[in-house]
């Protein structure tokens, strides 16, 4: 097999590596084909192609998480921690939907060291050449980002604005079954009568339903404040046109509306997390 034959039967590998370090499959896919690029610029020889693949592309979703982070993170020696009781557990099968949202509370090489280990099954030796630091380092990377996992489950509960944001990312991703996770069992939708006029459904009712439409879709709704409460919603020449406002109960979306009465666009404000725009 000569590299492109090897890179393309790698690709559903790295893309699955990136998509859940990153939370993004879309973005997954750009560093995935960043890493393509890389194989073809270099003029260093290959011995073990799926191995570098591996690392560059790991290497690259590293660089997109610290360019996300505000503020300096775990580029020190992380010290100290417990020993593993559950090494050959993959907590990140366990821990429900609100792992994306608790991934995005690590730092980046927390992150990266537990996805690799715990969602992937990679050696500790494998991971330190990938975060550049030992392997007792790794682990206890690794390890701390666990037990900020495990913390999280479930005293924990998400907000209602990580709820809203986790959907939406689902629903642009087109995650079905994430959807379904985050959805009540009797889910519904439903609109004012300025959003039918608009063109939004009137209503929608179950979990499969509600999920069938939203997957794959709202790749233009923004975060929002409506009042208090978080919301999503679609904006033309800078002003709401329509907003999508959750009802949140016990971390499930319960309901959403469709609203576009100009009472309720004039309280939209944009949001970032769970703080309003400036």
């Amino acid at each position: 097999m000569d590299q492109t034959e090897i890179f393309e039967a790698e690709r559903p590998r790295l893309v699955a590596i990136a998509s859940r370090v990153l939370g993004d499959p879309a973005e997954a896919q750009d560093v995935v084909q960043q890493a393509w690029l890389r194989m073809h610029g270099t003029d260093a020889e290959i011995e073990n192609l799926p191995g570098w693949l591996t690392t560059v592309t790991t290497r690259l979703c590293l660089d997109r998480l610290r360019s996300r982070t505000p503020f300096p993170v775990d580029d020190l020696d992380p010290g100290e921690t417990a020993d593993d009781p559950a090494d050959d557990v993959a907590l990140a099968d366990t821990v429900g939907i609100a792992l994306s949202v608790v991934l995005d509370r690590l730092s980046p090489r927390e992150r990266v060291a537990f996805v690799l280990h715990d969602s992937f099954g990679f050696e500790f030796p494998t991971i330190a050449a990938v975060l550049d630091t030992t392997p007792v380092a790794a682990r206890k990377l690794a390890s701390r980002a666990r037990a900020k996992v495990s913390q999280s489950q479930p005293r924990d509960a998400l907000a209602d604005w990580e709820v809203v944001d986790a959907f939406m990312a689902a629903a642009r991703g087109g995650e079905f079954d994430r959807l379904l996770r985050l959805l009540a069992p009797d889910a519904a939708v439903s609109a004012d009568d300025a959003a039918i006029l608009a063109g939004t459904p009137s209503r929608i009712e179950g979990q499969g339903e509600v999920a069938a439409f939203f997957n794959g879709s709202a790749h233009a709704a923004l975060p929002v404040f409506v009042g208090d409460r978080p919301a999503s919603a679609w904006f033309h020449r800078g002003a709401a046109r329509v907003v999508l406002d959750f009802a949140v109960e016990d971390g499930l979306v319960r309901g959403i509306t469709f609203r576009a009465a100009p009472e309720v666009l004039a309280h939209v404000v944009r949001r970032d997390g769970d703080e309003q725009r400036p």
